[in-house]
């Protein structure tokens, strides 16, 4: 098991125990309650995180396992459990009716904003008025057949009419599409820009506004229904209907109209992170007059984001609440798993509902968008990629499930259907998609461009030259007045945006790619040339000022280098080898490569080779005193892995006194991951220069007695 993920599972049970060694406070106090807010929050954030972490390791959503987790912990299981200092559990069950206690959800509800405004400022307007027609048409067949679908499927499972309140809100939330998870997939099949991907993301606009309209409608109808008995008053219901949709389109035509108003006014903050913050609570004073005009608060929020997506502040707000998100939307998730009911859930008739629901929730979604694009040009195999792409619930869904038990609209075991539905269409759709993706027939029945968008490649000989170009590119870009946002996925992928002007730049491992309008080829390409000049100037003063070969002398450590000895703790007794058997520099390379192979430390055996290689023709690592130290960065291996190879006579290594290398420690660090490559080499260095060392270690028996020997010296440096 990978050693930070024992220590964070260790911390995680230390946190789940320590509740045992508190004292309970005045019962029903508010000290007490806060206290015992404390105590949830900060177990939620570790269960949640490590949810997410599992489910990551399984090529997963990590919202999947941050709901589980809710799950978990909450007051049907493990949260009702009784102990010391929590006498009713740590989440006990506070009403039947809602099982959490009002301050928990009131953080849920603010995570739930969060998410809303940053799914607002993510819509790309100038995508979707490009492809309004065709995500018009794609976005109201799936919206309607959904929300029919939806409606229908829940009459059947409650026996109730399809215009009863419960009915047409499992047909709202049958609605939602999160495209985040469509748009993470598309990004890493590099689709992005193919027609399917463009009319998925445009379709996903037009699905995400018209579900809230929707939304609001069904409320105000559930409204007025509960306030006449259940009766259908439809003059009032069309009063709800136009005023819904009155205030939210109001409110969004004026967001969109001062937009820019509203982002230069922001601006007086100069900070970034002020801005984005005083953004956030734009969104939050928003969702709160929604909530007043009787419509919820999420569509504020989506509003506001909405809005502030015109600006050139969109991707740096984006950024600058990620720490936010990072804390408020895990407690979402939890929260949304605790209010499932797993008693109920877990009655045969429910079960079979909540799987009958997800099918329905698949199928409406494929019909409702994949048929529609058989008539826009696609062909089959196109439609079925824009149909699966659309078929993602994920949090949308949950949002809107939580209103309706909180507002006592959904049941708890039909709010387990909706979360089972939920579940089952965030998990189904990645890995087909990413299959139908993978094929390398068109998608459309001619040829069709995904956008205007011009992509320029810039590559390189290494990674380490592309990133040092790269980063002064984006320097460069910054200095100029842009906005930046590293959306990190499995690469680096910017959003860069200053007024009108928008790039994107992804990164690889040689290489990296530039995507902007026709009209900025020229601008990207001056810039590159510029920051090229930067690095290559850059280049020649430190040949001026440092020559490699004098450096290497004064790497010699003395007594007082600091030598971190829980790195000695982890070398494998597999990977050392007492007596190696090569003649020359390249043998002995060989030889430690293939012996770290055979323990199975490393991923790829031909990038490890290459770049122990590329480093040793780029300078000898023969020391003095017989050391040699030959390393590499590559994506070859997960972690530090390090070699061990004893050598009695040693053999030529090139090193600095001219003398044969006997001792030979390999060392290989991923590129990207942060790790402490440097830190060892400081360290195996701090020890081996110690006198007679050397003869110390060519004189043990074993190689458990080279690891303790090592492990004694890095003690007493340490």
């Amino acid at each position: 098991m990978n050693k930070k993920f024992r220590l964070f599972i260790y911390v995680f049970l230390l946190i789940l125990i320590s509740p045992l060694f508190a004292n309970a406070g005045v019962e029903g106090s508010l000290v007490e309650k806060m206290t015992d807010l404390v105590f949830q929050i900060g177990v939620i954030l570790f269960a949640a995180k490590l949810g997410g972490f599992l489910m990551k390791k399984m090529d997963m959503p990590s919202v999947l396992g941050e709901l589980m987790m809710g799950i978990l912990i909450g007051p049907y299981l493990l949260g009702g459990l009784p102990f010391f200092g929590f006498h009713n559990g740590l989440f006990p069950l506070v009403n039947p009716e809602f099982p959490v206690t009002p301050e928990l959800y009131a953080f849920s509800t603010v995570a739930s904003i969060i998410l809303l405004f940053h799914s607002g400022l993510e819509t790309d307007l100038s995508m979707f008025l490009r492809f309004s027609a065709k995500g018009a048409i794609i976005g109201i067949g799936g919206v309607f057949v959904s929300f029919v679908s939806g409606a229908w499927a829940g009459s059947l499972i409650t026996g109730l009419p399809i215009i009863s309140p419960v009915n047409l809100f499992l047909g709202v939330i049958s609605t939602a599409t999160s495209v985040g998870i469509t748009a993470r997939i598309l990004s890493e099949q590099r689709k992005m820009d193919s027609p399917e991907g463009v009319t998925v993301l445009a379709a996903a606009v037009i699905d995400d506004v018209l579900g809230i309209i929707i939304l609001a409608i069904v409320l105000g109808i559930v409204s007025v229904m509960t306030g006449h008995g259940g009766a259908v008053k439809w003059s009032a219901i069309g009063y709800i209907a136009l005023k819904a949709i009155g205030v939210w389109l109001g409110f969004t035509v004026l967001g969109l109209f001062f937009a820019r108003k509203i982002g230069n006014s922001l601006k007086i903050f100069n900070s970034e992170t002020s801005i984005s913050v005083m953004s956030l609570g734009l969104a939050l004073i928003l969702s709160g007059i929604f909530e007043k005009a009787g419509l919820a608060m999420i569509i504020g929020a989506y509003v506001m984001g909405l809005s502030l997506s015109r600006t050139d502040l969109s991707f740096v707000i984006q950024e600058k609440i990620h720490p936010i998100q990072e804390f408020f939307v895990p407690i979402f998730f939890c929260v949304m798993g605790m209010l499932v009911n797993v008693n109920e859930v877990l009655k045969p008739d429910v079960l079979i509902a909540g799987v009958f629901f997800s099918l329905v929730g698949i199928l409406s979604k494929v019909v409702g968008c994949g048929i529609p694009s058989l008539f826009l040009n696609f062909n089959l195999l196109g439609a079925a990629r824009v149909g699966v792409g659309m078929v993602p619930r994920g949090e949308v869904a949950l949002i809107m499930a939580g209103i309706g038990i909180s507002a006592g609209i959904l049941s708890p075991g039909q709010f387990g259907v909706a979360v089972l539905m939920t579940l089952v269409t965030t998990l189904i759709p990645p890995p087909v998609l990413t299959i139908l993706l993978r094929k390398e027939k068109r998608g459309t029945r001619t040829e069709m461009k995904g956008s205007t968008t011009v992509v320029n490649v810039f590559d390189f000989p290494s990674y380490e030259l592309m990133t040092l170009a790269l980063t002064k590119v984006i320097q460069a870009l910054k200095e100029e007045g842009f906005y930046l946002h590293d959306m990190e996925l499995d690469h680096h992928l910017y959003q860069i945006r200053k007024d009108d002007v928008f790039l994107t730049i992804h990164e690889h491992a040689d290489h990296f790619e530039v995507v902007s309008d026709p009209e900025d080829v020229f601008y990207i390409k001056t810039v590159v040339y510029e920051s090229l000049l930067e690095v290559n100037n850059t280049i020649e003063n430190l040949k001026t000022m440092a020559k490699p070969e004098e450096l290497k002398k004064e790497l010699s450590a003395d007594d007082n280098t600091r030598v971190q000895n829980s790195f000695f703790k982890d070398i494998h007794e597999n990977c050392i080898i007492m007596n190696l058997k090569g003649n020359n520099k390249n043998s002995i390379l060989y030889e430690m490569v293939d012996l770290m192979d055979n323990a199975g430390k490393l991923v790829d055996y031909e990038e490890c080779l290459q770049a122990v290689l590329d480093r040793e023709a780029s300078m000898s690592t023969g020391m003095q005193n017989g050391i040699a130290i030959p390393h590499g960065k590559t994506d070859g291996v997960r972690e530090l892995v390090v070699a061990i190879g004893l050598k009695k006579e040693g053999i030529d290594f090139s090193s600095l006194d001219g003398q044969p290398s006997k001792v030979f420690i390999m060392t290989l660090s991923p590129k990207k991951n942060t790790g402490p490559h440097i830190q060892f080499l400081s360290s195996i260095s701090a020890i081996l220069n110690k006198p007679h060392f050397i003869d110390d270690l060519l004189a043990c028996p074993n190689a458990a007695s080279v690891k303790e020997l090592l492990i004694r010296e890095a003690k007493e440096k340490g």
